[in-house]
């Protein structure tokens, strides 16, 4: 009994301390992610970052038409999920178990977040910061506050950085 008292609190302890730094995993639905790879209309061999990937489903859904991927996760359980998930695009997905916050993004053209509000500023903040060329960014549920929205889909936010 104590063992599962123990593995309880583990996992409990890796989904609650996510909140602090973006948004607890909630999977997309279909139609959402849909819209946001319509959205963001890459090419194939164009590169796609996801914003707290969660179990790496919107980073299969890229992959299928063609994209790469780079997904970051803080909770290490469900880093381990995503990888799992991803293994069969491993030539085209890779998952990071760490902070998209302090990390250094690779080059991408496009990035999906789904991120709470309180963070979406710092989000606004951190794209600019990483001086990418032409960028198309999507965010499922909530606005970039002062940002244009380029167009919205299925409750999912297209936005440009030139």
């Amino acid at each position: 009994m104590g063992i599962v008292i123990v593995v309880f609190t583990v996992l409990l302890a890796c989904f609650a301390f996510v909140v602090l730094f973006g948004a607890p995993y909630l999977p997309t639905l279909r139609p959402q992610i849909e819209a946001a790879l319509d959205l963001l209309d890459l090419e194939p061999g164009q590169t796609m970052l996801e914003l707290g990937c969660g179990d790496g489903r919107i980073l299969v859904a890229a992959a299928k038409r063609g994209w790469n991927g780079v997904g970051y996760e803080l909770n290490p359980v469900m880093a381990l999920i995503a990888r799992l998930h991803t293994w069969r695009y491993r030539s085209q997905v890779r998952i990071v178990w760490g902070d998209f916050w302090r990390a250094d993004w690779p080059t991408a053209d496009g990035i999906f977040a789904f991120i709470l509000p309180r963070f979406m500023v710092r989000l606004n903040k951190k794209i600019t910061q990483q001086r990418m060329r032409k960028l198309k960014v999507v965010s499922f549920a909530f606005k970039i506050p002062k940002r244009p929205i380029i167009t919205e889909r299925e409750g999912v936010f297209l936005y440009r950085y030139d």
